[in-house]
């Protein structure tokens, strides 16, 4: 009994842990996406914060938090390792699937396609076990969207 309740404290410890630092991993590969660009400025930090908010359903405030303490954690950034494996062991492959269209979103938020952004996302997307035909449609994806929205079509 005591191991049961032992058990679930440390459960409903980790959980509020957990999702943060599930916001952080994701929000470090996103950063990390955006600083592979020569063009990172305040339009990318604007739509990776949009992402963000959207997907974690965050407050302003607590997005500029997450955003912050994940910038810090970009520059000193030596592996994703930790990062990827947070999301590949938390997230169900949909949502993984989910991360990887967030990264198309950031790469062709310049319009440009860069073969170091593109091989990011090929790696990111094996760490995190989505496969590389669930990693072109999200591509696809993420290019439907936006030539509907009138953006800019990205590059092939």
């Amino acid at each position: 009994m005591f191991d049961r309740l032992m058990k679930l404290l440390s459960n409903s410890e980790s959980q509020t842990g957990l999702s943060e630092d599930l916001r952080v991993a994701v929000a470090v590969l996103l950063l990390e996406a955006a600083h592979r660009s020569d063009h990172f400025g305040p339009g990318d930090q604007a739509l990776i914060a949009r992402l963000l908010t959207e997907k974690f359903a965050l407050s302003k405030e607590q997005c500029e938090q997450l955003v912050a303490a994940s910038e810090a954690r970009v520059e000193q950034l030596v592996q994703l390792q930790p990062y990827t494996h947070t999301i590949f062991t938390h997230m169900d492959i949909p949502e993984r699937i989910q991360v990887i269209e967030m990264l198309w979103e950031v790469v062709y938020a310049d319009g440009v396609l860069d073969p170091e952004e593109d091989a990011l996302i090929r790696r990111l997307g094996g760490l995190i076990d989505v496969s590389d035909r669930d990693r072109v449609l999200a591509r696809q994806r993420v290019v439907a969207r936006m030539t509907q929205t009138g953006a800019d079509k990205p590059p092939d």
